[in-house]
């Protein structure tokens, strides 16, 4: 049988908890870091410099372990915190708003465990899921129960020193902080649409960034042609370093520096805010545009999908 450890109830509005069989832990609450089971990195400001390559690695992987947990609280989505798995689902057609973010399998029981997580989000209906860095031996597992293998995007890091202050924009070009549920819903439609996700997804989109709009660690941006919405962006800070997330643009305006734009407020915030390292992960589209801004490879993030039929919009991706 699955534990339970997607069942979230509260007893007051400063304590959460993940029920998991008979034992009960707290679930941090939005600015506390989220206890995976791994190495955590400790909150301090990390700096790129200081760390070997598989540190960064780790910071990369502990920040958007974070950005799921986030997620993860919003209502209607489900924030599993396992033994041998992790997982956040949010039931939205995007691989990217159901992860299986961490993998330990034990040995003498990983068919079963990997069964029953399927068996599970079979349930839950999930059409679209990124099973992210399991491992080789899960890998064939997951490869023989019909998911499909993907190097998936490049994990990046930069030292916010070396990232520009400042760019050539195009004239007309304005970035705005997005604070409410009103200006999130414009935000929502080119992340969408830059996303390739289903039109009627949008409604369920806007409660799920909605509840983690006023998360501490959390700043949203979205950027404006003429007044006109077109590209989006978000920071989020945790484990130490500035993580960037959900870059996109409208397909007619890329191709004019607005992506690296959108990119640059959140760093400059970081940067702002005493932060030295940042990590994003980017798309082939995307990748070019983050090199010129100062960010360098720390390798592929494999991951083995769900697609099932009945939604054909491309996997997501970030990039602008």
């Amino acid at each position: 049988m699955l534990p339970r450890v997607a069942r979230l109830w509260s007893d007051g509005p400063d304590r959460r908890f993940l029920r998991w069989g008979h034992v009960i832990r707290p679930i941090p609450m939005p600015g506390q870091p989220l206890l995976v089971h791994s190495r955590s990195m400790d909150p301090v400001i990390v700096r790129l410099r200081d760390l070997p390559m598989p540190d960064v690695v780790r910071s990369i992987k502990a920040n958007w372990v974070e950005f799921y947990g986030a997620l993860g609280r919003a209502p209607g989505a489900e924030l599993s915190v396992g033994q041998h798995l992790s997982w956040m689902l949010t039931g939205i057609p995007d691989a990217f708003l159901n992860v299986v973010f961490r993998t330990d399998l034990p040995p003498d029981r990983a068919e079963e465990v990997v069964d029953e997580a399927l068996s599970h989000f079979r349930a839950r209906r999930i059409t679209k899921l990124s099973w992210l860095t399991p491992g080789e031996d899960a890998g064939r597992l997951l490869v023989d129960r019909g998911l499909t293998f993907s190097e998936g995007v490049t994990g990046m890091a930069a030292d916010l020193a070396v990232v520009p202050h400042s760019l050539p924009t195009p004239t007309g070009l304005s970035i705005v902080p997005v604070q409410d549920r009103a200006s999130l819903r414009p935000w929502i439609r080119v992340m969408r649409v830059g996303f390739r996700t289903p039109e009627h997804a949008e409604p369920a989109l806007l409660d799920v960034f909605a509840a983690i709009l006023a998360v501490p660690q959390l700043r949203t941006y979205l950027a404006l042609m003429d007044g006109r919405p077109v590209a989006t962006s978000q920071l989020f800070l945790a484990a130490g370093v500035a993580g960037i997330y959900n870059v996109t643009c409208l397909p007619e305006a890329r191709g004019q520096g607005i992506g690296a734009a959108v990119t640059l407020a959140p760093l400059s915030e970081a940067r702002r805010r005493g932060y030295r390292m940042a990590i994003l992960q980017a798309s082939d589209l995307g990748y070019s545009v983050y090199r010129r801004l100062g960010f360098r490879d720390y390798g592929r993030l494999n991951e083995y999908l769900i697609d099932l039929p009945g939604e054909r919009e491309p996997r997501r991706t970030s990039a602008p």
